[in-house]
């Protein structure tokens, strides 16, 4: 993805669209479909409910496709199917509350705006944890005037898994945004903390290292990265980058300024992500 503004959180909604990747900790219900009486008498419940997954995620797919080309009353009626398809399906209600969004923000439409509002919601109380669906909900209370609570969702997301890297890459990404890096750099170090193999955490901390001009460490943490995913072109780019700079001369740092990171205990690696 590439870097945000740094004097205005913006949403990247094509980055938002998440596409059946998030694995739910609800079991979904069934839904039902045409078949025949003798596929009746033998199919089981697991297949139907892989059936309505399936089908869900082809929804999914179909509307992410359509609001990609600017379709997006098209992509809300697609991400409508997947709900009633499968009433538990996260990824839905994250698609519909992102598409709202978008045409909320174009539109200055008050009521879609709180719409995506209550989607991005009900994707939580589908699936808590939900990584994307806290990045958007932040994101529209950033929009709509309320910082404050945006950062509260994700603290108390941070403080209910304590144990979890996820969140605290997410709020240290707020506050790189709202020009804090400092306390993105706090997070950032405490998430490769709580899970030393976290890709994003890895790719997060050599950016914001880049972007304060440490470059030594920054091609650090990007070669951290592709120690564990090599298969991303954006890292090796910034990585090759890097190195000619340092190379040159012209990315010597100022040790008076630098910060090291906290050394997580045994062997670490990371990857890229685009979320981040």
């Amino acid at each position: 993805m590439p870097v945000r503004n740094q004097s205005k959180i913006k949403a990247d909604f094509t980055s938002l669209l998440h596409i059946s990747e998030y694995r739910q900790t609800n079991s979904p219900r069934f839904c039902v479909f045409p078949i025949s009486a003798l596929l009746v008498l033998v199919i089981s419940p697991i297949l139907t409910i892989s059936g309505c997954r399936w089908a869900a995620s082809g929804q999914n797919t179909i509307g992410a496709r359509l609001y990609q080309q600017g379709q997006y009353s098209a992509a809300l009626q697609q991400f409508q199917k997947v709900i009633a398809t499968d009433p538990d399906n996260a990824d839905g209600y994250y698609n519909l509350a992102a598409t709202n969004h978008k045409l909320g923000l174009q539109q200055k439409d008050q009521k879609m705006l709180n719409q995506a509002e209550a989607l991005y919601n009900q994707c939580l109380d589908h699936a808590p944890n939900h990584v994307e669906c806290h990045r958007g909900l932040a994101v529209l209370l950033i929009d709509t005037k309320r910082p404050d609570r945006a950062f509260a969702l994700m603290k108390n997301w941070a403080n209910q898994n304590p144990n979890d890297s996820e969140p605290r890459i997410e709020l240290a990404r707020l506050y790189e945004e709202a020009n804090n890096p400092e306390l993105a750099l706090k997070y950032l170090e405490d998430a490769v903390q709580k899970d030393a193999n976290n890709s994003r955490a890895w790719l997060a901390l050599g950016r914001l290292r880049e972007r304060t001009g440490d470059y030594a460490q920054a091609a650090q943490n990007y070669e951290k990265s592709l120690s564990i995913n090599n298969q991303q072109p954006i890292a090796w780019q910034r990585l090759n980058e890097l190195n000619q700079r340092l190379a040159s001369g012209s990315g010597t740092q100022n040790s008076a300024n630098a910060t090291q990171i906290a050394t997580p205990n045994g062997t670490f690696g990371g990857g890229f992500n685009n979320r981040y």
